[in-house]
């Protein structure tokens, strides 16, 4: 035996987290329909991958909370309903207002990086893409208010915020629309004060702006 102990095989992480990639891509577009399955003997001859290397991928994104799975069954994409939407709205509203009081009046630069990735997406980028610069912005903005409590707490919020955000991609054609959007909350809370800020915030989490 080797002085650095018995021989170990190393999972391929690579494989592993470019199926996980692939997969956020698909779901977090829209290709995978709410509620559809994806069954790892399928997915392993559709990727070419082994079983194994599909059943890492698929948990990977079970732990994100893009996927859900279930005791003797398939992984499949969580249906977000507007009920679900409303009920997120309503506890993610409260905490975004939090931020705003403690941003308000400055400007937070990762959020306006974000912004810019978002308004240099060209009509048609991957819906994947425009939520992941969305989640971006807003966790920027969140993380700008210096409380690890209240970040802790919007991040318990992320995955079913991603999947809502899949809904809203047949409502904006142009990702600079959505761009356009945020660009106006980052300028509100930057202008300030607190109370126009919480405001801006209020008014832009109506559901359709995400």
């Amino acid at each position: 035996m080797s002085r650095l102990g018995p021989v170990t095989t190393l999972r391929p992480v690579s494989t592993v987290e470019a199926l996980a990639a692939a997969l956020r891509e698909r779901v977090l577009s829209g290709d995978v329909e709410p509620g559809a399955a994806l069954p790892e003997q399928e997915l392993s001859a559709r990727y070419g991958v082994a079983r194994p290397t599909v059943r890492e991928a698929l948990a990977l994104l079970v732990h994100e909370g893009l996927l859900r799975r279930e005791r003797n069954r398939s992984a499949y994409v969580p249906v977000i309903t507007p009920a679900d939407l409303a009920d997120l709205m309503y506890v993610r509203r409260p905490l975004e207002e939090l931020m705003a009081e403690a941003v308000a009046g400055r400007r937070v630069g990762a959020a306006e990086e974000a912004l810019g990735r978002l308004s240099g997406l060209p009509p048609g980028a991957p819906w994947a893409s425009v939520v992941a610069e969305h989640m971006a912005l807003h966790e920027a903005l969140v993380a700008a208010a210096g409380s690890p409590r209240l970040e802790r707490l919007y991040g318990t919020l992320a995955a079913e915020t991603r999947l809502g955000l899949v809904r809203l991609r047949h409502a904006y054609e142009d990702p600079r629309e959505l761009a356009a959007e945020h660009a106006a909350l980052l300028r509100a809370i930057a202008e300030g004060p607190a109370e126009a800020a919480v405001r801006a915030v209020r008014d832009h989490l109506r559901w359709r702006h995400g």
